[in-house]
């Protein structure tokens, strides 16, 4: 029997809720025009969040506040809203990258994530029922008592019913108190999950160097695109027609402290168990 995992999130106060609401669509390209794609758009402190399509285009309803505008390989930007706008074009500045860092000496192979122990006949993850909650992360914390470069990010999904499935790798270090989650990829890591009732499972060799420093790290993966007319179409379907694990993707669950996101640029919140990531790779002696 399927246990789903139900997670619940801090309310916004009310007010937030309150406020008239803008809808605001648009484009998000780089500095020669070109789409950038999966941008996160919203306001981090309201918890208002999307993320853009593949060609970088976007829509949201948003307060009279700033909108920000976050991808791994670019500046943040940064648009003031005061009315509705349906043709908002941002443009996104390439983040400048620092030098490539070389450590010599010995290493070995080493896991530096496992899963933990497994939730028997418990599985969590993703559903897509809805269409606007793209931008869902979960993943695992891991812990870095030496250099370590990564060279695995191993994880399974024991079944995919959300057409046109992407997911992105996101790799954070954990610093301060309260903790602040900072993202340190240079590039996104993307990943296509097929449709299918069947175990898939992934095993990413990043094509970044991924060099960690000692320190506590969050290891996830996030929910950024799928087939938006599959969403439309189910939505539209009866409801005694609908296949109950229609646009949901499964993971099995794990013992171990994890965090979670409920959409994109929204807090993080700490939770008991995991999906299951591994990550291994050379530790530096």
């Amino acid at each position: 029997m399927r246990i789903r995992l139900i997670l619940t999130l801090l309310l916004l106060p009310a007010c937030i809720y309150a406020q008239e609401r803008f809808p605001i669509r648009g484009r998000i390209v780089d500095e020669k025009g070109e789409a950038v794609e999966y941008v996160h758009v919203g306001i981090p402190r309201l918890g208002i969040g999307t993320v853009s399509t593949v060609d970088g285009l976007f829509e949201i309803e948003v307060p009279a506040d700033t909108l920000e505008f976050h991808h791994v390989s670019y500046q943040t930007g940064y648009y003031p809203v005061s009315a509705p706008d349906n043709d908002l074009v941002i443009v996104l500045k390439e983040s400048e990258l620092p030098p490539a860092v070389f450590i010599g000496g010995d290493t070995k192979e080493k896991y530096l994530l496992r899963p933990g122990t497994r939730f028997v006949g418990a599985q969590g993850g993703f559903n897509a029922r809805d269409g606007i909650d793209k931008g869902k992360e979960v993943g695992s914390v891991a812990k870095a008592r030496k250099p370590f470069l990564i060279k695995d990010i191993l994880f399974t999904v024991t079944s995919n019913r959300i057409p046109g499935c992407v997911i992105s790798i996101n790799i954070y270090r954990i610093e301060g108190e309260p903790k602040e989650f900072i993202n340190i990829l240079h590039r996104p890591i993307y990943v296509d999950v097929a449709f299918s009732d069947g175990r898939q499972d992934f095993d990413i060799q990043p094509k970044e160097s991924i060099l960690l420093e000692p320190g506590s790290y969050f290891i996830s993966f996030s929910l950024v695109d799928c087939d938006m007319d599959a969403v439309r179409r189910f939505q539209e379907m009866p409801e005694s027609e609908r296949n109950p694990t229609d646009m949901e993707l499964y993971t099995n669950i794990y013992f171990k402290s994890s965090y979670y996101r409920e959409s994109s640029l929204a807090g993080l919140e700490y939770i008991p168990v995991n999906i299951g990531i591994s990550v291994k790779g050379l530790e530096y002696q």
